[in-house]
């Protein structure tokens, strides 16, 4: 299992009226259902950051402020707007969103946010939103109830699927909500959008399950946080699945591999595991590079089964997936004449004349594992599917939908 702590919304019974467009259109906020006047989202920030500086006490002499609860402000009460984080409580008061800019160190070098910057995003605006939620205590997204149990949250799985990666500069709109998931679990949605033109961009779902911070084991959800996180489950899915497609497990034959693959310090969270995201790089980084010059991630399936801690030793195992004729663009090389069923070719021939075109245009697929190495007996951390589609420069829609 890998963690970043599932957030949990709140729920409120103020909504704003209107989703969706920019901070400058009115809204009318609805307060036990009655409306009480117009007010802009850029109000509601603007006033929500003067009641947050209201609260800050003064500093110590030293010039420092001692408690952590001080130093971050995380909210005891329910809150509708984050002036920081540009967040605000969507969804008739259970979902929330949250407005980004795309930075710099988030882009790759075509200028767009990686797969590693998006996953990022998902976990930063779920933490926010349990944040504002005025369940958040003390723990890495961990609500008050699971406190009291030494529960944090898990990710079990998690598919993420993108048409379009945003740019450098670009502001996005992240949206996310959370909803049941059999008895004791809890399932989490994403939806990234452009601000300017509505679109989206990609789309996530997670599953969540409890761990007991102190065993390591899981565990199932007591009724305390059943009744703390229930009332904000709702039923919505930015990805339907009809079923899961079963991700086989690699061996020592996989044509890619890396080894001897170990945590750094800086890849440990607050629950002193290795964070989800780092596995995604682990993988990634077993794709060929002419794949990644070439082919954009389209959607990834990542299957989490054990923790993976500072002291072990991973190992990467990557697999293409047969795909007609070719198995893997690497079967032709930029310098060399390839054989393909008995007659020679010469690649710039199959570049130009449509073979590799043709099976470009379509998606190549890899199975994933990292696994640890060594007294382990080689143990799965994760298993992972990606795929990927030709890079092309297109023209994004104007749409609201």
């Amino acid at each position: 299992m890998a963690s970043f702590s599932c957030p949990v919304p709140y729920v409120v019974r103020c909504s704003i009226a209107k989703e969706g467009g920019d901070f400058n259109k009115q809204r009318y906020a609805k307060v036990n259902g009655g409306i009480i006047r117009s007010i802009s989202e850029a109000d509601l920030l603007s006033r929500s950051a003067k009641a947050s500086r209201a609260l800050i006490p003064s500093v110590a002499e030293n010039g420092f402020v001692v408690k952590e609860d001080v130093r971050q402000k995380i909210p005891t009460k329910k809150q509708l707007v984050d002036p920081y984080r540009q967040g605000l409580i969507i969804e008739g008061g259970v979902g929330y969103r949250q407005t980004v800019v795309i930075r710099s160190y988030e882009v790759g070098p075509d200028k767009t946010a990686t797969m590693e910057s998006l996953m990022n995003l998902l976990q930063e605006t779920a933490l926010n939103h349990v944040w504002m939620s005025g369940l958040l205590s003390n723990g890495f997204g961990a609500t008050h109830g699971m406190m009291k149990h030494n529960l944090i949250w898990v990710v079990s799985r998690m598919l993420v699927e993108v048409d379009h990666y945003p740019i450098w500069g670009e502001i996005v709109e992240i949206d996310t909500w959370v909803g049941a998931s059999g008895k004791n679990g809890m399932r989490r949605d994403w939806l990234i959008r452009s601000q300017a033109t509505g679109h989206v961009y990609a789309r996530g779902t997670s599953t969540w399950v409890m761990m007991n911070q102190q065993t390591r084991r899981l565990s199932k959800m007591p009724e305390e946080v059943r009744a703390e996180i229930s009332p904000w489950f709702i039923e919505k899915h930015a990805i339907k699945e009809d079923a899961y497609e079963k991700i086989s497990k690699l061996d020592d034959k996989a044509k890619y591999m890396n080894s001897d693959l170990k945590p750094k310090r800086s890849d440990l969270d607050m629950n002193h595991h290795v964070n989800n995201v780092k596995y995604l790089r682990w993988m990634l980084e077993t794709i060929p590079d002419h794949v990644l010059e070439s082919q954009q991630l389209s959607s990834i399936i990542l299957e989490y089964r054990r923790e993976c801690g500072s002291s072990d030793i991973v190992k990467s195992l990557c697999e293409p997936e047969e795909k007609g004729i070719l198995r893997d663009v690497d079967m032709i090389e930029d310098s060399e004449i390839s054989l393909l069923n008995g007659f020679s070719l010469a690649s710039e021939i199959l570049k130009g004349g449509g073979l590799l075109g043709s099976f470009d245009n379509g998606t190549l697929r890899y199975t994933h594992l990292l696994q640890i190495e060594g007294e382990a007996k080689n143990e799965e951390i994760m298993r992972g599917r990606t795929t990927w589609k030709k890079k092309v420069t297109t023209t994004i829609p104007f749409s609201t939908q």
